[in-house]
């Protein structure tokens, strides 16, 4: 009989996205740099392949090779994290990762050359120029097409809850927006974004891209920019939905989480336990109350049919995830999770600062400071 650890053998390596804001070191405000920052990326190894422009050219993204635990991912992230930020200092710039700036404009930041982005700016005009958000993307290895779909609608369930643990967007444009994740809301603009729908197999949601392909609305399957999808072109399921997370800490903890999550899911789904999957309409109900509380709020328990503390449900969840985390090594990553909880997140830290020094420029200095902690 095969055991736990042997149906997760082989599978559930890890990849992870960043996406940081280049900021000028003394006005704090973004600077639209990553062109110069790619072309200094050229001449170090661990940056040549690894590091990407983003539409906006205040944006520059990294992204890990494929990893094959946390231990690994850990220091890839560590790695990039480190060298990005020594290239930014040369030239009086910063790096800040958090899920919005809290006060540049959007109307000042020129859009990084090439036909991607071309295209997205012609097809969706001010909705694309606007959207200078900032996200974690974090990619789970599933090798079998269908059993990636059918993980990928389980897992759904739980966004709003990853959703909470990672917001960092309070402020927009010089405003307190009200929101512990304003870059969702923003995000919203564009068209397939949010929580996806169920899809029956893998098949059906290839149908649906092809449709879409077939008839104009985009020209492949990358602009499917949902909360969680099994990728178009790698063997993983991906996850979109965090804010991008200040700490490195905070990063790998979440990254930990959802391997732990994915994998518990998997094994349910061998023994024919497959979780309980509810209605679009009704996880987007939890992910505007994480949207708009974060940690502070309550998600709505579908199965008791009642409202429940985020932290509380998210402290189910680490017990829920217990079993995987200890075949994949995370239990001291998952700990962090339970830090995150009692500590509160990014956007709980920037809204203490400002309410403290009545300064976004000082926002932005705390931000500088905490995104390189631990490098």
């Amino acid at each position: 009989m095969t055991t736990p650890a042997g149906l997760l053998d082989g599978q559930f390596t890890l990849g992870v996205e960043e996406e940081f804001q280049i900021v000028h070191a003394e006005t704090r405000e973004l600077r639209s740099y990553v062109s110069q920052l790619l072309e200094e990326g050229k001449k170090h190894a661990i940056l040549r392949e690894r590091v990407r422009p983003e539409m906006h050219q205040s944006v520059v993204e990294t992204g890990t090779g494929i990893c094959r635990d946390i231990k690994q991912a850990r220091d890839e992230i560590t790695e990039l994290r480190q060298t990005l930020v020594t290239l930014a200092k040369k030239d009086n710039l910063r790096i800040v990762a958090a899920g919005t700036h809290p006060f540049s404009d959007w109307k000042k930041q020129d859009i990084t050359d090439g036909e991607r982005y071309k295209v997205i700016v012609e097809d969706l005009q001010d909705v694309a120029r606007a959207n200078l958000i900032f996200g974690l993307h974090v990619h789970v290895g599933i090798k079998d097409r269908d059993v990636a779909m059918a993980l990928a609608n389980q897992v759904r369930y739980f966004l709003p809850h990853i959703l909470a643990l990672s917001t960092s967007s309070p402020f927009w444009l010089g405003r307190d927006s009200g929101l512990k994740s304003i870059r969702s809301e923003i995000f919203k603009r564009f068209p397939r974004t949010g929580i996806p729908g169920h899809f029956d197999s893998y098949a059906q949601f290839q149908g649906y891209v092809d449709l879409l392909v077939k008839t104009g609305c985009m020209d492949n399957a990358k602009k499917i920019w949902w909360d969680v999808r099994a990728h178009p072109f790698f063997d993983t399921v991906e996850v979109r939905v965090c804010d991008m997370t200040t700490r490195l800490d905070d990063t790998v903890a979440i990254t930990a989480l959802i391997q732990a999550l994915m994998g518990k899911l998997y094994l349910l789904y061998r023994r024919n336990l497959g979780f309980r999957e509810y209605r679009r309409e009704l996880i987007e109900e939890n992910k505007w109350r994480a949207v708009r509380y974060g940690l502070d709020g309550s998600l709505i328990d579908f199965g008791k049919m009642e409202q429940v503390p985020v932290r509380a449900l998210i402290g189910e969840l680490l017990d829920f995830c217990e079993e995987t985390s200890e075949i994949f090594g995370s239990q001291h990553e998952l700990e962090r999770i339970r830090t995150i909880l009692k500590e509160g997140t990014s956007a709980d830290r920037q809204l203490k600062v400002f309410a403290k020094t009545q300064s976004y420029e000082a926002v932005v200095d705390d931000l500088i400071e905490q995104s390189s902690i631990g490098l």
